[in-house]
């Protein structure tokens, strides 16, 4: 099984360095670019970029779209291409974080967080799918189908839904690996 063979691939030291090079990539386009221009579209017009991905109907993106004005849609059509390599980054560091802690885990846990493992990887294509809706939108603010920012919402929530997923489980996972070498020390 497919699951079975991330118990050793990629290499211990080659899945370390992969994380850590996606941490570091997400990291600085959040610095670099996505914090920056996040922070000057929210506070110049109140909209930010989780405004726009939970907007859900036309209404509320022509609101966003009037407020930002051709320059806000400008640099959020920029942001939204350079979010495809911000995905990269924290989909393959969340696996990486989610993956190296449970290679070292026994049994059930080991087996639930295998398949978890994928969790930052499936939020990832829903992210890929939200920002080709975004981008529809963003190409063409005048004429805005209500099924396509439906798709962008809809997609934004199953991510974060996913990410939130294998954060807890991560967390849990962790605390019952820690449970348990404690048990075993005190034994």
């Amino acid at each position: 099984m497919f699951l079975e063979k991330l118990k050793e691939f990629p290499k211990n030291k080659i899945l370390i360095l992969i994380t850590i090079i996606a941490f570091l990539s997400f990291l600085l386009i959040q610095v670099i670019v996505m914090g920056p221009i996040e922070s000057e579209l929210k506070s110049s017009t109140g909209y930010g970029v989780l405004e726009f991905e939970f907007a859900w109907v036309p209404e509320v993106i022509n609101n966003i779209f009037a407020a930002w004005g051709s320059e806000g849609i400008a640099k959020e059509i920029f942001a939204t291409y350079i979010d495809f390599l911000y995905l990269l980054g924290y989909s393959i560091f969340g696996f990486g974080l989610v993956l190296i802690p449970i290679r070292w885990a026994e049994g059930k846990l080991q087996e639930i967080g295998l398949f978890m493992s994928l969790t930052p990887l499936i939020a990832g294509v829903f992210d890929v799918i939200e920002n080709i809706h975004l981008l529809i939108m963003l190409g063409n603010s005048s004429l805005i189908q209500p099924f396509i920012p439906f798709v962008a919402s809809l997609s934004a929530v199953i991510k974060f839904g996913f990410l939130f997923v294998g954060i807890i489980f991560l967390v849990i996972a962790l605390l019952l690996m820690l449970i348990s070498r404690l048990k075993k020390k005190t034994e």
